[in-house]
């Protein structure tokens, strides 16, 4: 591409040269030529007029006195009526530009000059004009040049970012090169860069909330198999059964959910449910990893609470906080619910160690981790929370208190039972 755009600048300066340059060669070479034949029109008038004046005064006419009137270069040869000829200068060899020119006495003058002054004069301004058409053809070749890598480099770099984002490189570059067709490819390519990073952010972030949500449905699962294959009591049996089959459900819900969040994460399937058939649900479910782990897990507040939001959703966040508190709390572990204005909310606390004070609100963030975990859970458990129009906080760290706090709707029946339940 440089080099078809330099040929085709330096062919326009060539064309533009050969028309003018031409013409004006032409023209000085005529201008040039009647200025030297009108200079000889007027040097042999000039001539005729002295000899006529010194004629009528009667003074002598010859070389000696007309010789400083006539110029170095030229010749001339004045003829009087009955005298010889007189000649003032060298006569020219060669081409020569002449004039004639007669006074009022009858006298003749010719006046000559050598042609080759023209020429010499013409070979100047043929110099002049060449070195004025050189310097234009190097100063076209400098710009096409110039223009050549203005756009020909953009081209390159925009081929190495189409190259990049080929090759899985999706960082945009930001890069403008203040020509607007170009600058407007820059543009599209940047904006198809941030889609798909955003995209390869969306599914690493999804194979990373898959892995880490299917994870505790599946352990619970194994649990509730393992309790199956320990005991030989039918009712026991068919018990963890069908809890093993309630897991199996929110194992698909949990699958379901995350793939419609990684489409659009404000689709919504929020209702109208009941607080404490989640909770007691979560409870029975982790009953037997914490009593294999020598603690208990318990609920109390108030009962009959109904809030909005996903169900499935909601046990997701209450997995994710129990789960923490077994892995990293201590002691027993609690699920309060209480009312505070038009929410309702769902305390989890341990009597472990809590957050570490370095990192307080920072918990619910990505890759943070207080316990070389994996730093997943509560940053999603707090994106589903958000998802259903509620919200997760820590409401304390030392112990540790999570609050996951829901917009709530009137109770089925009024009911003032507060007293805790060890379930």
């Amino acid at each position: 591409m440089r080099r078809r755009l330099i040929q085709s600048t330096l062919a326009v300066v060539l064309v533009v040269i050969a028309v003018f340059g031409v013409s004006l060669v032409i023209v000085e070479t005529r201008t040039i030529s009647n200025s030297a034949q009108e200079r000889v029109d007027s040097e042999a008038l000039r001539l005729a007029s002295i000899v006529d004046s010194r004629l009528l005064g009667a003074e002598t006419v010859n070389a000696e006195i007309l010789r400083d009137q006539v110029a170095p270069g030229q010749y001339a040869v004045i003829g009087i009526p009955g005298h010889p000829p007189i000649e003032v200068g060298s006569k020219p060899a060669g081409d020569v530009i002449h004039s004639t020119a007669t006074g009022e006495q009858g006298e003749t003058v010719r006046m000559e000059e050598p042609r080759s002054s023209v020429t010499r004069e013409v070979g100047r301004t043929l110099l002049i004009i060449g070195l004025v058409a050189l310097l234009a053809v190097i100063a076209a070749v400098l710009l096409a040049i110039r223009q050549a890598n203005r756009l020909a480099s953009p081209l390159t770099d925009l081929a190495e970012t189409a190259e990049r984002l080929g090759s899985g490189d999706p960082r945009p570059r930001h890069k403008r090169y203040g020509v607007p067709e170009l600058d407007r490819v820059a543009d599209v390519l940047d904006s198809s860069a941030e889609r798909i990073a955003r995209m390869l952010t969306a599914e690493r972030r999804l194979a990373a909330d898959a892995s880490h949500q299917l994870r505790t449905p599946l352990t619970a699962l194994s649990m509730r198999l393992e309790e199956i294959t320990l005991t030989d009591d039918p009712e026991t049996v068919k018990e963890e059964a069908n809890v093993a089959l309630t897991q199996v459900e929110r194992l698909t819900d949990v699958v379901e959910r995350l793939l419609t969040n990684s489409r659009d994460p404000r689709t919504g399937s929020a209702v109208t449910f009941d607080i404490d058939e989640v909770v007691q649900q979560q409870i029975a479910e982790w009953r037997p990893a914490y009593r294999s782990a020598g603690r208990a897990i318990v609920s109390s507040g108030k009962r009959h609470l109904r809030a909005v939001g996903t169900p499935g959703a909601v046990a997701q966040v209450l997995a994710a906080l129990i789960e923490n508190s077994l892995m990293h709390g201590g002691g027993t572990v609690a699920l309060r619910t209480r009312v505070t204005g038009n929410q309702a909310v769902v305390e989890v606390t341990d009597e472990g160690p809590g957050v570490p004070a370095d990192l307080g609100a920072r918990i619910f963030e990505r890759t943070i981790s207080g316990r070389n975990s994996t730093g997943i859970g509560l940053a999603v458990a707090r994106d589903l929370a958000e998802a259903d129009g509620g919200r997760l906080e820590l409401l304390q760290a030392q112990p540790p208190v999570f609050g996951l706090f829901l917009s709530r709707t009137p109770p089925l029946k009024r009911s003032a039972e507060d007293l805790p339940t060890v379930r």
